[in-house]
């Protein structure tokens, strides 16, 4: 089955990039999907991943570099990117790394993350029940759609929501974060 959790809020994360966007940084790319999108938009963009297994089926694309890197340990020149993208891989990293990419936004950057968080409560358990049915009918609808499901590593998310919304205040300022379906949050940070 096809249906991609990560995929499904493209459209989320692209209305996020800052007009006149000419430089992206994307972390966790895996085949670099999300990447080419970026890069269909006209940004030059950095797509990072750790495992070598997804860079190397990544395909080339025109304004995508592949990089096969740990984003704690690479080189992030201050001030670089116009966008900051991860898509369900902060939860691969310590949070801190937060600050890394933040120092990495131009002025007026965005950091935009589609991240996982641990159930931790209440809530967390009635979203999660909203969207077994839901997550249900979508992978009945794409069945047999696209491709094969990308090779990334899994791992589970440690941090809850709660968790998240308060290391975000201290190191994101002014950051927005929103619950989404389908066991995901969206935390938008722009540069000031």
């Amino acid at each position: 089955m096809t249906f991609d959790h990560n995929d499904h809020y493209h459209g989320k994360l692209l209305r996020l990039v800052p007009d006149g966007a000419r430089t992206a940084l994307d972390v966790g790319c895996g085949t670099g999907r999300f990447a080419r999108r970026l890069a269909g938009r006209g940004l030059l963009v950095d797509a990072v991943d750790p495992a070598a297994e997804v860079i190397e089926s990544a395909p080339p694309a025109l304004g995508v570099r592949y990089h096969h890197a740990d984003i704690t340990e690479m080189e992030l020149p201050a001030g670089r990117y116009d966008y900051i993208s991860c898509l369900a891989s902060i939860h691969h990293v310590p949070f801190g790394t937060v600050a890394r990419l933040r120092d990495a936004l131009a002025p007026g950057g965005v950091l935009a993350i589609l991240g996982c968080y641990a159930e931790a409560g209440r809530a967390d358990l009635a979203w999660s029940l909203a969207a077994v049915p839901v997550n249900a009918a979508a992978r009945l609808a794409m069945a047999g759609r696209g491709g094969p499901p990308s090779p990334a590593p899994v791992r589970r998310p440690e941090m809850s929501l709660a968790q998240i919304r308060r290391e975000a205040a201290v190191l994101l300022p002014g950051a927005t974060i929103r619950r989404l379906l389908f066991w995901r949050y969206l935390l938008a940070y722009r540069q000031g």
